[in-house]
């Protein structure tokens, strides 16, 4: 099985950071078969990205007002992303409507799970806040869950 895990976000942007923050505590674990990505969010480049891959996790933080490091799991195949959870920046087309067009072009991967992170914290400069960095070893261990490692080597 092949997986491919993306980190979606800006490094420097205070919350926006636990896409990337979790890309690079996933390629650290050197996991056989996943291919890892720290990725800045752009629709159509992510539908290329996880063509041919078996399952494909993507992880980015949300704005839905709940408490900052709150997660959430979606399993596309299923449900509906909610379009306005997702910060967009300067990409008008981001993740949620990349899995929507990709359903509708049928090119969605056979199993494709959303990680959301509730951020507080998203301006330019600012570090990852305390909650959101408290919740990236549970949202490691979803991501190891979703791709099928057990953790143990």
């Amino acid at each position: 099985m092949s997986a491919l895990v993306v980190g979606i976000g800006h490094p420097f942007r205070g919350d926006d950071a636990v896409g990337p923050q979790l890309a690079d505590a996933v390629a650290a674990l050197d996991l056989p078969g996943v291919t890892v990505l720290a990725h800045h969010g752009e629709g159509t480049d992510l539908m290329a990205r996880w063509q041919g891959f078996d399952a494909v996790v993507v992880v980015d933080a949300t704005c839905s007002g709940a408490s900052p490091g709150s997660i959430r799991r979606w399993e596309v195949e299923a449900e509906t992303l909610p379009a306005g959870l997702f910060p967009k920046s300067s990409h008008q087309f981001g993740l949620a409507e990349a899995v929507e067009m990709a359903r509708l072009l049928g090119r969605l991967p056979p199993r494709l799970t959303v990680i959301g992170v509730e951020g507080g914290e998203f301006a330019a400069g600012a570090p990852l806040s305390p909650q959101v960095a408290t919740a990236l070893p549970q949202v490691v261990a979803l991501v190891r869950e979703a791709v099928g490692d057990s953790g143990v080597h």
